[in-house]
């Protein structure tokens, strides 16, 4: 009976827990890009968060938040835009699925000069020379600093 009891608190402490949990509303939403320019011909990921009643941070993917922009097309958070895109800037709007009255819009311009620099190959990084390590210097007694 002990047992039968115990499992029972422990069930009911989850479920309050869970509970809990899930009362945490979303009050706002911000983007925190990790960029200050878009690219072109790549996936430019594009970062939001939703701020919790409690203060908390959360991360929003594309299972939380409708995303639209004013050039490209979304693949979940990542927005890819065309390499023949001839504009300066692109507008970005995300709107909280769960509560549309909560969105934001940001603006934000495309990379102007084009990295010339390709990038290395898998047999390049896999048979570039290993770099020597410095060696450390040791004390009277052999041991390293």
């Amino acid at each position: 009976m002990v047992t039968t009891l115990r499992k029972i608190s422990l069930l009911l402490i989850v479920v309050l827990a869970a509970q809990a949990g899930r009362a945490q509303n979303i009050d706002s939403i911000y983007f925190h890009l990790y960029t200050d320019s878009l690219k072109k011909g790549v996936h430019n990921y594009i970062n939001v968060d939703g701020k919790l009643s409690n203060g908390q941070w959360r991360p929003l993917s594309a299972k939380d938040i409708t995303f639209s922009s004013s050039y490209g097309v979304f693949d979940g958070n990542s927005l890819i835009i065309d390499t023949g895109f001839k504009g300066e800037k692109v507008s970005i709007k995300a709107v909280l699925k769960t509560n549309p009255a909560l969105w934001r819009e940001v603006v934000i311009y495309i990379k102007k000069i084009e990295s010339t620099e390709g990038l290395k190959t898998l047999d390049e990084v896999l048979n570039r020379p290993t770099q020597q390590r410095p060696s450390r210097k040791k004390n009277r007694k052999g041991d390293e600093l």
